[in-house]
């Protein structure tokens, strides 16, 4: 047995051994737990008190966190959360078994969230775009009728949307065993369409924008009409003056008219260790981003979980 397998199976081993401690203890086997009347793994829902005279107010839902053991007896188990409970942490568990291999389980997981995730986008685009902006613009009245009573009423029929229909409906050909030729031509269409407006999109922000922040006074003594002090002028020239020289370090790195020797291979390689800075910053914050998602999903199976948060 190979030597990552022997210390993953350790681990494996001990953490089931911790939850069957935990199973122990939170079943009362000692008396002076503190939570001893709350097994691991199961959802509650308690009724607040209302006031006198009005409506009795409805259950809610008891996260770890409102859990009160001194009113222990005003929660009532709630099975469809517990089970919902348990499938989440079986899906969160055969997501992180890919730390130890490859196995069923995690295929198992991954082919779920991707089948679940289409067929959700799916359902929510064809809700919220494709009913109310296509579908209740050629039949208003009948989609306000029978499959949006909150749409618009004041929605004008419009049979310019039928040209948007036939390309949807030619888009779906390429699911027919003949004829898939069809659905290139509306392919064509978006893929143009889409590429010419996200241009102009791209252009400003990623372009023009970029150019206009650069253009910065290397002496700043004032922001916004507003004095700075003798500190903050420093610092705010030293920053325009970094931005401004890493702008141009990097433009010349991309200069290939000249050699990159003498000065200008030494203001390239500057420019390189300015757009190295710049990619390890932009991927430390994509890790971040991952880092909270694996934290929200501890948090998830220590807290709603297992109870010990």
């Amino acid at each position: 047995m190979k030597r990552e397998t022997v210390i993953w199976t350790i681990v494996f081993l001990l953490g089931v051994c911790g939850l069957l401690v935990r199973y122990a203890l939170s079943s009362g086997l000692i008396a002076n737990f503190p939570q001893s009347n709350r097994p691991f793994g199961v959802q509650y829902m308690a009724t607040p008190q209302g006031v006198e005279g009005e409506e009795k107010p409805q259950p809610i839902a008891v996260t770890y966190k409102d859990y009160d053991p001194g009113k222990a007896g005003n929660y009532k188990i709630s099975f469809p959360r517990t089970v919902g409970l348990w499938v989440a942490v079986f899906f969160t568990l055969s997501a992180l078994s890919y730390v130890y291999k490859d196995n069923p389980f995690y295929r198992f997981s991954e082919a779920v969230f991707v089948g679940v995730s289409a067929a959700y986008w799916m359902v929510y685009y064809f809700w919220s775009i494709i009913v109310p902006n296509l579908l209740g613009k050629l039949w208003p009245a009948q989609i306000k009728s029978n499959l949006m009573p909150g749409l618009d009423e004041n929605v004008q029929r419009n049979w310019w949307y039928l040209i948007p229909l036939i390309l949807g409906i030619m888009l779906l050909w390429r699911l027919a065993p003949k004829g898939t030729w069809i659905a290139r031509w509306p392919l064509a269409f978006i893929v143009g369409t889409f590429a010419g407006i996200r241009l102009l999109g791209f252009l400003h922000a990623d372009f023009l924008s970029q150019i206009r922040k650069t253009i910065l006074p290397l002496v700043v003594t004032h922001h916004r009409d507003v004095q700075l002090g003798v500190d903050e002028a420093i610092w705010a020239s030293v920053q325009n003056i970094l931005i401004v020289l890493g702008v141009f370090c990097g433009l010349v790195y991309f200069f290939f008219s000249i050699e990159h020797k003498g000065v200008v291979g030494k203001v390239s390689r500057f420019g390189v260790w300015v757009m190295m800075i710049t990619f390890g910053a932009a991927f430390g914050y994509t890790v971040m981003g991952r880092i909270a998602l694996l934290a929200d999903r501890l948090e998830f199976l220590f807290g709603d979980w297992l109870w010990i948060l």
